[in-house]
């Protein structure tokens, strides 16, 4: 056990030369992208842009507000911080023109594609962490969204460097120190992301009790690294918020949309009454309770519908394109650059989802028909038959519902099924992050440029597509697991 632990620590540490190669290939279509298509951020983006502008402005996070006929910044907490700091800490140097933030987006999505490397080291042969590394390089959905001035490609990375971190120290504090203090970044981006802690227990050495601990000192660290940003809500608010205000307007929005994505919630929803940005959020939390205990089942039956507007397309890149740029995206080109983007996502999510398949040897002798080599043959060709009948069907069907297959692949590895690939540390973390992700938008609400936080995720799964059961590469994963 302490050879292959040894064979494949070697492994992870080498492929430099590859890794550099797959940085640059990596970066120069997102900066393309960035310096080409840039235009005036819209939707949420104007917001995050706004928030960067009167960081670098020395203003905080705040907006001007009208007293006695005089402008006056009064504290904001509404989107999380952490894009619009890091924004405003590069706006500060660059200044915020309209390139900046594409520009930078460029640079953490090709980080990105490194860390998608360097952790599929870890898990997957040489071979196949080249091919992780080179489908998240090229993906066209990764490269248009770029432009996007949003917090996903940042949440992306923190969350992929997180795992790195973990596995590069694997059972050293340090790797738990770097995760954690990554995953707190993380949460500042994306509050979304502290559900993720407990995953980091899949990247730690056995005993399970010492795992949990680990994973539990992450928590820690995370939440010490949040911690002055609650400590300044608390002070400058109408009441404490962790990272932002807007949990509770999530929860409401997820529970009296029809569509299971956004819509624009109004007074008439609930909330006639705000005293304060803490207050209007605790009070759409209320409503949104009130709404699920009122009919519990509905809220229910709308999850698929949410986890739909998820994984189903690919197609909110091209569509905040054209909102910024209209003449640019007549209707025949959006409709290309929209297929085009879904179905590389929709082929991608049927390869991640046969990362829990193993390509068991069909060639069974008459002695061995009811030996276990027969039943893995058996079990595991069955899951890949259901695999692509779920595949075909989804391709085929009026509702296209993809999302069956992120919501299975997790759950099909869990299943102790005769001859299923050993996912090892890094596997399981990755499944781990996309039940997470499918767990959070059932529970709030759906929208297609969630999925692009593990698109990146999905990129390893679909190289770890199909392993020969009982390939080095899992002995080695096993090792390590």
């Amino acid at each position: 056990m302490n050879s292959a632990r040894d064979s494949i620590d070697q492994r992870a540490r080498g492929d430099w030369a590859f890794s550099a190669t797959v940085l640059m290939v990596a970066l120069l279509p997102r900066l393309f992208v960035a310096i080409a298509w840039a235009r005036e951020p819209v939707w949420d983006a104007h917001y995050y842009h706004f928030g960067a502008e009167r960081i670098a402005a020395g203003l905080g996070y705040s907006e001007d507000v009208v007293i006695n006929g005089v402008a006056v910044a009064k504290p904001w907490v509404h989107y999380p911080v952490g894009y619009s700091a890091l924004l405003g800490i590069l706006y500060k140097i660059f200044g915020s023109g309209l390139a900046v933030a594409p520009i930078i987006n460029a640079l953490l999505g090709a980080l990105s594609v490194l860390a998608v490397h360097r952790l599929a080291m870890f898990y997957l042969s040489k071979n196949r962490a080249r091919v992780a590394a080179g489908l998240c390089a090229l993906h066209p959905g990764l490269i248009a969204y770029t432009v996007v001035v949003m917090t996903e490609t940042l949440a992306a990375l923190l969350l992929i460097a997180a795992g790195l971190f973990a596995m590069r120290w694997r059972g050293r504090w340090l790797g738990i120190v770097t995760a954690g203090v990554t995953l707190g970044l993380a949460v500042l981006v994306r509050p979304s992301s502290l559900l993720v802690a407990p995953l980091l227990a899949f990247t730690q050495p056995r005993p399970v009790w010492n795992a949990l601990l680990r994973s539990a000192a992450a928590l820690a660290l995370a939440l010490v690294v949040v911690s002055p940003w609650t400590i300044r809500n608390c002070m400058k608010m109408d009441g404490c918020a962790l990272v932002s205000t807007n949990g509770g307007w999530n929860l409401a929005i997820g529970a009296l949309s029809n569509t299971g994505r956004f819509q624009t919630l109004r007074a008439a929803d609930g909330c006639k009454i705000v005293t304060g940005q803490v207050q209007q959020d605790r009070c759409w939390a209320k409503v949104g309770r009130e709404v699920i205990l009122k009919n519990p089942m509905r809220w229910i039956g709308l999850m698929p519908k949410k986890l739909g507007q998820t994984f189903d397309h690919e197609s909110f890149a091209i569509e905040y394109l054209r909102e910024a740029d209209p003449m640019s995206w007549p209707e025949a080109r959006r409709v290309a650059a929209r297929q085009l983007l879904t179905l590389f996502h929709r082929l991608l999510l049927v390869a991640a989802a046969l990362s829990a398949v193993a390509l068991v040897g069909a060639r069974v002798s008459r002695e061995s028909r009811l030996s276990g080599l027969r039943r893995e043959w058996v079990v595991q060709t069955a899951a890949l038959i259901a695999i692509f009948v779920l595949a075909a069907y989804a391709f085929a069907g009026d509702s296209h519902p993809f999302f069956w297959l992120a919501v299975l692949a997790p759950l099909i590895a869990l299943v102790h099924l005769p001859g299923r690939p050993e996912q090892g540390p890094v596997g399981r973390y990755l499944l781990g992050l996309l039940a997470v992700t499918a767990l959070t938008h059932a529970v709030f609400f759906g929208d297609d440029r969630y999925h692009i936080v593990v698109a990146p995720v999905l990129c390893i799964l679909a190289a770890a597509a199909l392993r020969p059961s009982g390939a080095a590469e899992s002995a080695s994963s096993a090792a390590l697991g």
